[in-house]
């Protein structure tokens, strides 16, 4: 890994005149602001589908291949001819500052809508649809007609449906693909629309210098294509229910340790197969990204399996996973990794032996460490060993200013002083931790575009333990201006990391 440092910002919260960030313009504009700072890394959070039951977290997806049609642009449909300007219209008066999913649905809905039935019209890019289709068969089929399934049966989840559809018998799926043909084409359609227009975004990226930093949640949804069409390779029992939930056990945060609810991965069958399916989302996602962020990279070393049922996180157990087996898998298919571990909360140290072993960037964030002493703590920047990146704070993470008008304790605060060497100016303490994660040992410094602007715990990405408001923050383009541009520009240059 070389020297370098990017911003974090997911797609949704990127400026768009159409209730949610998109590929389109506003995508362009934020990677030409990149590129003039100096960033090498534009990191964002996963782009899988999401579901308005789960607040729209982009880390709950009925699919860990498909992609979030809500991220399509409109103005680039606009261009390719698949959208008239007189489709598009009426827009909405969609708020410009948050994302409101329920109307950017419903609108994004309409018009794709309208698409779709455009390019059945003009038989547009055919060719072109008909080779992602085959390229892309292995996730695709199954999850076009998981949608169509979705769709009929009005939103119920697949172990809902009829036992011989549930139970993926043969002629009751054939019956099923014959039934939904157009729904499930439909579907592929947008997955194609999709892939066309992120291809040509990282294309663009790219050329500018600036790598895609992706994230993949090392989870699946119970109520997902992948479970429905792999429930071998998860421990459920003979009615497919989930014998054993994830979760991590109680810890100082929290007594009774966290219970996540997603069914766990059978490893001794997934070891059986050479651990195809993880080989194959790995694949998946390195062509979409350049660098990819493992998240609660603990659990491919070791996890906490907790009985279905169960109320808290307390009554479960650890189970090792066959660690070495699947990195030498990994590894013969990708012998150069980029990938990074989150490796955030208490880290045994067989999991620091493996990142070790293979090489692997861990995290180090910032907004942690300054509640203790100021010699121990493992994210203080005079401690970090490469490989390595910090942050200023995460996605789950209050902003700078919101940290420290909110969470941060009085020997916090004092810590910070004394480490920065200098009275805190509230005003520019924004600018002192971004410096520090810069200026820094770390190979590469990540800082959320929050903190670039110094906003406050309003404007925060996500609160973990929280159903409402989150995921919802958007970009203003105005919010990003000349001074912004020129300081972190030179803060870039100065760390050497241009």
């Amino acid at each position: 890994m070389k020297r370098q440092s990017g911003i974090l910002l997911h797609i949704t919260s990127l400026p768009s005149d159409f209730g949610i960030g998109d590929m389109g313009p506003g995508a362009y504009w934020f990677a030409d602001f990149l590129a003039e700072t100096k960033q090498g890394l534009w990191q964002i959070l996963p782009l899988n589908p999401t579901d308005p039951a789960c607040g729209h977290s982009p880390y709950s997806s009925n699919s860990a291949f498909a992609a979030n049609k809500l991220l399509i642009s409109p103005q680039l449909l606009l261009e390719n001819g698949l959208l008239t300007a007189e489709e598009l219209q009426p827009v909405p008066a969609f708020p410009s500052d948050r994302v409101n999913f329920a109307d950017a649905i419903a609108y994004k809905e309409r018009i794709l809508q309208s698409a779709y039935m455009n390019s059945k019209k003009t038989n547009k890019d055919e060719k072109s649809y008909k080779d992602f289709c085959r390229s892309n068969a292995f996730w695709l089929d199954d999850y076009a007609l998981f949608i169509a399934l979705k769709e009929h049966f009005n939103g119920q989840a697949w172990f809902q449906w009829p036992k011989e559809i549930k139970d993926r018998k043969a002629k009751a799926l054939e019956q099923c693909r014959k039934e939904f043909e157009e729904r499930m084409d439909k579907a592929k359609f947008f997955q194609y629309i999709f892939a066309r227009q992120w291809m040509k975004l990282k294309k663009y990226c790219n050329e500018k210098g600036i790598q895609f930093l992706g994230d993949l949640p090392i989870y699946v949804s119970y109520d997902s294509v992948d479970v429905w069409v792999n429930s071998n390779l998860f421990k459920l029992d003979k009615e497919k229910k989930p014998r054993f939930v994830s979760g991590v056990p109680p810890d100082y945060f929290s007594k009774t340790g966290q219970l996540w609810g997603n069914p766990v991965y059978d490893w001794n069958k997934l070891k059986k197969t050479n651990f195809a399916w993880w080989l194959q989302r790995l694949e998946h996602n390195l062509k979409l990204f350049n660098i990819v962020r493992i998240d609660h990279f603990r659990g491919l070393v070791g996890f906490w399996q907790v009985p279905a049922g169960e109320t808290t996180a307390i009554n479960g157990k650890w189970v090792k996973v066959p660690v070495k087996d699947f990195f030498a898998a990994i590894l013969e298919r990708f012998p150069k990794l980029p990938i990074i571990a989150e490796d955030l909360g208490i880290i045994t140290r067989d999991v620091k032996r493996v990142m070790k072993d293979y090489n692997l960037p861990g995290m180090k964030v910032l907004l942690f460490a300054f509640g203790e002493d100021l010699i121990k703590h493992p994210y203080l920047p005079h401690r970090y060993k490469n490989p390595c990146v910090v942050y200023t704070g995460t996605h789950d993470n209050n902003t700078i200013h919101g940290w420290f008008e909110q969470e941060a304790t009085p020997l916090a605060k004092e810590n910070l002083a004394k480490y920065l060497k200098k009275d805190l100016n509230i005003a520019e303490l924004h600018w002192d931790l971004i410096e520090l994660a810069m200026k820094s040992k770390a190979d590469v410094a990540i800082i959320p575009v929050q903190d670039v602007l110094g906003l406050g715990k309003e404007d925060r990405m996500n609160t973990p333990g929280t159903m409402n408001g989150n995921w919802s923050w958007r970009l203003s383009r105005e919010r990003i201006d000349h001074q912004v541009t020129r300081r972190l520009k030179e803060t870039t240059s100065v760390s050497k990391r241009g």
